[in-house]
C-alpha cells in the first residue's frame, strides 16, 4: 500500500474526511514518531472535546499496539505526563508535522478495555499494556465490561441474513447489543458539555477464525457485546464454514455487523476506528508496525484487511502433510485457546495428513467449568454429531458458543490431530476426540529450539538409512500471528459451504447462557480473583 494520508496540514477543515490516514506497506516499519505524526493531527482536526471514551482490546491483544496508542491519546488531551516530556516544554509542543503535540482541552477520559467474555484485565496487564501513568491514574479511568448486565439491544440485522448465513437452522434478528457507557454517548447536555462526546476504538487487523478478519466493529458488537449477540455470532461463523471464513472481510457474519453499524453507530456516534496491522522482522524475531489506519468507516478497515493479508498470511503451494505447532506454555492454558493450531492451519493441511500439537501449558478443554465439562460429555467430533446432539440436548442450545466452539476444534475427519499436553491424560485427550501424544517424546522429536517457521526436514529413525531417517515437517512457532492456506483452497473458494442443518429452527433470545471466556479467543490465562482490578 502506498501512503494514502489525506490530512490537511495546512488548514484544519471542520470535519476530517471519513478516511483520515492510511499508510503502510509489507516492508514498512512504523516508529513511534511516525504514529504520532498521523494521530495528533487527526486527534487536532476534531476540535476541543470534554469526553473521550476509549475502546482497546485487552491484553490478549498486546502485540496490537492499542496500549501505545491509548497512551498517546491520553497524552495529548493532557489527561497523563509522558515520561520526560513536559506539556509547558516549549520544545514539546510540535510534532513532526509542525502540529501540536497537546490539545488545548483537558476533557476526561475513559478507558473501557473490549473483553468480550474475557476476564477482566489483572493491576499487572494494565500497567504492562497501557504504563505506568494510565495504571496509577486516580479516579481510575478504566472500566470493566460486564456483558451480562452491562448491555443494552440498541436495533436488529433482519432475521434473512440470519437465516441465509445459518442454512435455516436460526430464523431470528439478530441483536445488536453494546455496551451501556458507549450507547450514552450518543447524547449529551450542550449547557454542560459543548461538544458531542468522541468516541475512539483501537485495534489490530488480522485473520481471524469467526470474523474472517479481526476488528473494526467487532470491537464493539462482540468486544462491548452481550452474551445473545456474541453467543450467535460464533454459532454462525462456524455453520456457515471456518474455511469459509477465514481471511475474508466479507462474508455473511460480517455483512451482519455492518448492517447494524451503518444504521446505529455511525448514526448516533461520534465513533472513529484505529487500527494496526502488525508484522515480524524475519530476522530479530520482533514485531513491528506495518501499517496504520484511521477512519470511520468500513473504508479503513478494508485497507487493513488488504495489508494484513500480504504480511499475516501464508499462501502455500502444496498441501501440508505434517504440521508441528508449538503453543507458548504462558500464553495457552486450554483447547479453548490452543485450537488456533486447528482453526488457523486447517486449509493448508492435506487431506489424512496430520498436526501435532506441543501444549505444555494445556491442563484444561474450557476457560471455566461449565465449557470445561461441555467439551468434555461432547467432544470434538463433527459438524454433523456436534448439531445432532444440540437438537436433543438443551444446555448446547442455551450455549451457542460453545457449539461453535466444538465445531471449529473438530477436523471433520479430514485429517488427525495429535494433542501432546502437559497437564492432560492421554484418558481425557481421547475422551474429547482427539489423538494423544507424549509431550516429552515429542517434544524431542520436534524440539522447537531447534525448528525454524516453516518447512523442516528433522531426523527419525535409527539414521542407518539416510533417505528414510528424514521426514519434512511444516513447524509454526505460534499461531496466533498468522493463518496458512493452500492456494488453491482459498483462491479458488474450493472449500465449500457447510450444508449441514438441523430439523427445526432454534430460538436464541432469552436462553443464552453467559460462560466466562466462551466468546474470546485470546491467550492470557486467567487471573486469580485476587489480582482483579
Amino acid at each position: 500500500l502506498q501512503n494514502k494520508s489525506i490530512m490537511a496540514m495546512a488548514e484544519i477543515p471542520p470535519l476530517p474526511p471519513s478516511l483520515v490516514c492510511a499508510v503502510g506497506s509489507k516492508d514498512t516499519t512504523l516508529s513511534d514518531d511516525d504514529i504520532k505524526s498521523h494521530l495528533m493531527p487527526f486527534l487536532e482536526s476534531l476540535g476541543a472535546r470534554e469526553d473521550v471514551l476509549i475502546l482497546p482490546p485487552d491484553y490478549t491483544r498486546l502485540p496490537s499496539q492499542a496500549g501505545k496508542i491509548t497512551r498517546f491519546i491520553s497524552e495529548y488531551y493532557n489527561f497523563t505526563t509522558s515520561a520526560g516530556a513536559s506539556k509547558d516544554d516549549p520544545s514539546s509542543k510540535k510534532a513532526k508535522s509542525g502540529t501540536s503535540i497537546f490539545s488545548e482541552s483537558c476533557p476526561n477520559i475513559t478507558i473501557l478495555p473490549a473483553l468480550g467474555t474475557h476476564a477482566p484485565m489483572t493491576s499487572q496487564q494494565i500497567r504492562s499494556m497501557f504504563g505506568d501513568a494510565l495504571a496509577d491514574k486516580q479516579p481510575d479511568p478504566f472500566v470493566v465490561h460486564d456483558w451480562r448486565n452491562d448491555v443494552v439491544t440498541i436495533g436488529t440485522a433482519p432475521a434473512d441474513m440470519v437465516r441465509s448465513a445459518t442454512n435455516g437452522m436460526v430464523e431470528q434478528e439478530w441483536p445488536a447489543q453494546l455496551n451501556k457507557l458507549v450507547w450514552e454517548k450518543r447524547h449529551h447536555d450542550p449547557s454542560k458539555q459543548p461538544h458531542k462526546s468522541l468516541v475512539l476504538s483501537i485495534g489490530q487487523v488480522v485473520p481471524h477464525e469467526v470474523m474472517g478478519m479481526a476488528n473494526f466493529n467487532k470491537n464493539l458488537f462482540v468486544g462491548a457485546g452481550g452474551v445473545e449477540a456474541i453467543n450467535l455470532s460464533h454459532f454462525i461463523g462456524a455453520v456457515y464454514g471456518m474455511e469459509n471464513m477465514m481471511g475474508r472481510s466479507a462474508n455473511p457474519l460480517r455483512a451482519i455487523l455492518n448492517y447494524a453499524s451503518e444504521r446505529y453507530l455511525q448514526t448516533e456516534l461520534d465513533l472513529w476506528y484505529i487500527l494496526t496491522v502488525m508484522g515480524t522482522n524475519k530476522e530479530s524475531g520482533d514485531l513491528e508496525m506495518r501499517g496504520f489506519y484511521i477512519g470511520n468507516d468500513i473504508e479503513c478497515y478494508t485497507l487493513a484487511c488488504e495489508l494484513s493479508l500480504q504480511i499475516n498470511f501464508t499462501i502455500l503451494d502444496r498441501p501440508l502433510k505434517k504440521v508441528v505447532v508449538y503453543l507458548d506454555g504462558d500464553e495457552f492454558h486450554s483447547t479453548w485457546l490452543g485450537n488456533k493450531s486447528i482453526y488457523r492451519t486447517r486449509m493448508a493441511i492435506a487431506d489424512g495428513g496430520e498436526v501435532i500439537v506441543l501444549a505444555p501449558g494445556v491442563r484444561e478443554f474450557g476457560e471455566d467449568a461449565e465449557i470445561d465439562r461441555l467439551i468434555r460429555k461432547y467432544g470434538y467430533v463433527g459438524t454433523p454429531k456436534v448439531l445432532e446432539a444440540m437438537k436433543d440436548n438443551p444446555e448446547l442450545e442455551q450455549n451457542l458458543s460453545a457449539v461453535a466452539h466444538l465445531i471449529h476444534g473438530s477436523s471433520e475427519g479430514r485429517f488427525r490431530v495429535k494433542y501432546c499436553p502437559g497437564h492432560l491424560t492421554r484418558e481425557e485427550i481421547e475422551g474429547v476426540g482427539f489423538q494423544y501424544g507424549d509431550l516429552a517424546d515429542m517434544s524431542k522429536r520436534y524440539d522447537p529450539a531447534k525448528l525454524k517457521d516453516g518447512w523442516n526436514h528433522v531426523s527419525v529413525g535409527d539414521g542407518v538409512d539416510a533417505e528414510a531417517s528424514t521426514e519434512e515437517i511444516f513447524y509454526i512457532s505460534n499461531p496466533a500471528l498468522g493463518l496458512w492456506a493452500l492456494k488453491s483452497r482459498f483462491e479458488d473458494g474450493t472449500a465449500s459451504k457447510n450444508e449441514s442443518t438441523i430439523d427445526n429452527p432454534i430460538s436464541t433470545s432469552s436462553t443464552q447462557c453467559a460462560t466466562d471466556g466462551s466468546g474470546g479467543v485470546g491467550g492470557w490465562a486467567k487471573p486469580s480473583s485476587a489480582d482483579i482490578k
